[in-house]
């Protein structure tokens, strides 16, 4: 008996005060026997066939136990949860628990506290972890397929690969792996432009909607320039074809801190005392109007002598 409650209280605890109907069987645990505990107020159901031994709010925690007991022994945290697992996105409390199982499986969410989904490719994307989640590259992968559109997929593949400094290598082997699914070519097309030294979506925006749809030449990515002794990384440069101009991408829209403010107030002055051209866009500029970006960065390269090979986009008037 007293080995049945050790075993009871290290159940609970490690599943954050959740059990499932399942393993309250295996205790011995009547289908009466919870009626009572849920009628007295003592437990309370939380999904189907699955029940916390408390009352009151439930902590993320432990609606992330109840959801895996819910989704079944294959089940693994999976999309937003999955990323927020591994520190990709900040916790969001009332978003519904991603769950992932292999495609024969049910899958039946519910709403509001469970998302369900299935999975072709199963086998190649579970991390071996505590809870059990799909690995990093599958987590972007999904995140970036649920998006609604194209260029939202792009978009939040260049960020989270980008952002999370995963190995290039790794992400192409999971894209090959996986059977087809929605954006595929277009995530392949974001890869390159990460290989490329795109490390943002506003990066990416950059070299597509700026370099590329205008004719401009292609910018040396992530270039190190030293600033009172301290190495810092610009955004593009384009010393290759003959123009000492840089291309500051700034994310941000406002500096979060003095020190931030104070180091690009720095290479400002140093750009300028090496007589560099630079140029500064935040995301509204390359996103909005590429054609006035992609305007004012040929204006610097023609004049240090670089001449475009063919005419600008369409929609430039």
């Amino acid at each position: 008996m007293r080995e049945d409650q050790e075993r009871w209280v290290k159940l609970v605890d490690s599943q954050h005060g959740v059990v499932g109907f399942e393993q309250l069987s295996d205790f011995g645990v009547s289908w009466s026997a919870v009626r009572a505990h849920l009628a007295a107020n003592r437990w309370q159901r939380v999904l189907p066939g699955v029940y916390s031994v408390f009352t009151g709010p439930l902590p993320r925690s432990s609606l992330i136990s109840a959801a895996l007991q819910y989704g079944g022994s294959w089940a693994v945290l999976s999309h937003r949860t999955a990323a927020e697992e591994w520190g990709m996105l900040p916790f969001e409390d009332a978003s519904p628990v991603h769950i992932t199982v292999p495609y024969p499986n049910s899958a039946i969410s519910q709403p509001p506290l469970v998302q369900m989904h299935r999975s072709r490719a199963y086998r190649h994307i579970v991390a071996p972890t505590v809870p059990p989640r799909t690995n990093r590259e599958d987590t972007i992968i999904d995140l970036a397929a649920a998006e609604p559109s194209a260029e939202r997929a792009r978009n939040t593949f260049v960020q989270l690969v980008g952002s999370t400094r995963i190995e290039l290598w790794r992400v192409h082997s999971q894209l090959e792996l996986r059977p087809s699914f929605r954006y595929r070519k277009v995530l392949k097309q974001a890869l390159d432009l990460l290989r490329g030294g795109a490390l943002s979506a506003l990066e990416a925006e950059y070299v597509l909607k700026v370099e590329q749809e205008h004719g401009l030449p292609a910018g040396t990515r992530q270039v190190p320039f030293s600033v009172d002794g301290v190495v810092l990384w610009e955004d593009v440069a384009y010393d290759d074809v003959g123009a000492r101009l840089t291309v500051r991408l700034d994310g941000r829209q406002f500096h979060t801190t003095s020190r931030i403010a104070f180091r690009d107030r720095r290479r400002d002055n140093a750009a300028e005392l090496a007589g560099r051209s630079r140029l500064v866009y935040g995301w509204n500029e390359v996103h909005t109007d590429p054609c006035g970006v992609a305007a004012e960065v040929l204006q610097v390269l023609q004049r240090s002598g670089w001449e475009p090979r063919r005419k600008r986009c369409q929609n430039c008037s």
